[in-house]
């Protein structure tokens, strides 16, 4: 008797716990994931760390040390990630007390890092140590975050915090592993806004492992004090949605950034390049979307004009099914970025699956359209780019029905991992509610067009927006 191969998330699904498996089973669940590249299960590491929970035969934990030997890569990932769910966090994101899991975790890390000798062990220590020193300059950052310091005492004591760090030979950005860091930017470091935390930028020169010829500059967000697990459990699913419509050849655009937790409450964020949010407009005083795609793009008639308008079509079409499915909330100014073409690229989430600012009242409409965003595709309902944004979030939700189960499951192997967003099997059973998959594709998309007309100019996303400029300052159109 043969058994069939399986794609390494059937695999993965397998050993969550979630299923009433028999030995064998899981058995060959290891198997199947030792037959593929590191690289390719790589993406599932958020969820094989979660397994372990319900790992009593110890088939996961064979795995991810078989896979930590064969891949420093995964075993430094493997290593944050573990380091990232060792605690409990309260509503505000900070570590209170250790879970239930953190004894096996220490143990594999201990494993992971003691079998490591000769250039191996060199590397490891390398990287964590430059690292180490890069986010510790959100710690040295709190003493003027609780004494109300400006903004360019903080940028002095970020510039003094980096001169002090050395680029060591080979060690890489978490958010950038085909990479080699070369260089830093000395005074790039910016703070960022934050209440009561000191998430800081800074810019880093780097290469790709491959062709070292190539090189640039990338910046990315170091976070202490948030619980990033959630966002990178919502960018995984973009991920996922983005590899969807690319099987199923839809012209839609979708940008997972990259994130990485790398400790309790410690995370390091790609920025989306070249790319403008739409509160940083309003400061700069620009006059509405409208205006500003065509201050960018030239004359509504333009080529470059029309090239940027279909961009944002396919971006605002396949972000706007992830936001209704997820329930991506505190979609505010501040989150929505919008690139040098035209995209539109959602950031921080902090609220999805059904936890919501205020409880979701003045957030109730599926995704967030509003009047500035129908503008620029024509402004009214039947101009060509606002029926071609309509036909592509239609396909894009009947096509991503017929991966349900594989989303479904992602999410359901989350569940135990204390992050804010699940409230038990009602979480899951929600989710699964939203794809409709008791109606028949005439039905289903009935159903995603009442969704568009309940979002387009819903009048409570306007409400959250000027609560949001009148709360926070974050300008509005």
């Amino acid at each position: 008797m043969y058994w069939a191969p399986l794609p390494p998330p059937t695999a993965v699904t397998l050993l969550s716990g979630h299923h009433q498996t028999e030995p064998w089973t899981l058995q060959y669940a290891v198997r199947v994931l030792e037959a593929y590249d590191v690289d390719i299960v790589f993406f599932y590491i958020p969820q094989l760390v979660q397994a372990l929970r319900y790992d009593h035969l110890g088939y996961v934990q064979h795995y991810l040390l078989f896979a930590a030997k064969i891949s420093q890569l995964f075993a430094h990932t493997i290593i944050w990630n573990m380091k990232a769910n060792m605690f409990l966090f309260n509503k505000d994101g900070q570590a209170t007390e250790p879970d239930s899991l953190k004894p096996r975790l220490d143990a594999i890390v201990d494993r992971i890092v003691n079998g490591l000798s000769g250039s191996d062990k060199d590397f490891y220590e390398r990287e964590f140590e430059f690292f180490h020193k890069i986010t510790s300059i959100s710690g040295s950052l709190m003493p003027l975050v609780r004494s109300g310091g400006s903004k360019p005492e903080k940028k002095k004591k970020i510039d003094e915090e980096m001169a002090k760090i050395k680029v060591e030979v080979g060690v890489y950005l978490p958010t950038n592993p085909e990479g080699i860091v070369l260089d830093i930017d000395y005074t790039s470091g910016r703070p960022l806004q934050s209440h009561a935390k000191a998430p800081y930028m800074a810019t880093f020169k780097d290469h790709d492992k491959k062709d070292a010829a190539q090189h640039r500059w990338m910046s990315v967000i170091f976070k202490v004090g948030d619980d990033c697990r959630q966002d990178l459990l919502c960018l995984q699913l973009i991920a996922i949605f983005k590899s969807i419509f690319q099987r199923a050849q839809l012209n839609l655009y979708l940008f997972p950034y990259r994130m990485v937790p790398t400790g309790p409450g410690c995370g390091v964020l790609e920025v989306v390049p070249r790319s403008i949010s739409r509160d940083i407009m309003g400061r700069e005083r620009v006059n509405g979307l409208h205006a500003w795609y065509r201050a960018q793009f030239g004359p509504e008639n333009s080529v470059a004009y029309k090239r940027a308008q279909h961009n944002l079509v396919r971006s605002l079409a396949a972000s706007s099914l992830v936001l209704y499915l997820l329930q991506i909330k505190d979609r505010h100014n501040g989150n929505i970025m919008f690139d040098e073409d035209g995209h539109i690229v959602h950031i921080d989430f902090g609220f999805m699956l059904g936890i919501a600012p205020g409880g979701g009242i003045l957030e109730p409409a599926p995704f967030k359209l509003t009047a500035e965003m129908v503008d620029v595709l024509g402004g009214h309902v039947q101009a060509p780019s606002y029926r071609l944004f309509m036909h592509l979030l239609i396909k894009a939700f009947l096509t991503a029905r017929n991966y349900a189960d594989e989303i479904i499951d992602m999410v359901r192997m989350m569940q135990d991992s204390g992050l804010p967003c699940f409230r038990g099997e009602a979480t899951v059973r929600a989710l699964r509610d939203r794809f409709v998959l008791h109606k028949t594709e005439r039905q289903a998309a009935e159903h995603m067009v009442a969704c568009i007309r309940q979002s387009h100019e819903n009048t409570r996303s306007v409400f959250y927006d000027r609560f949001q400029h009148l709360t926070n300052g974050i300008p509005y159109a």
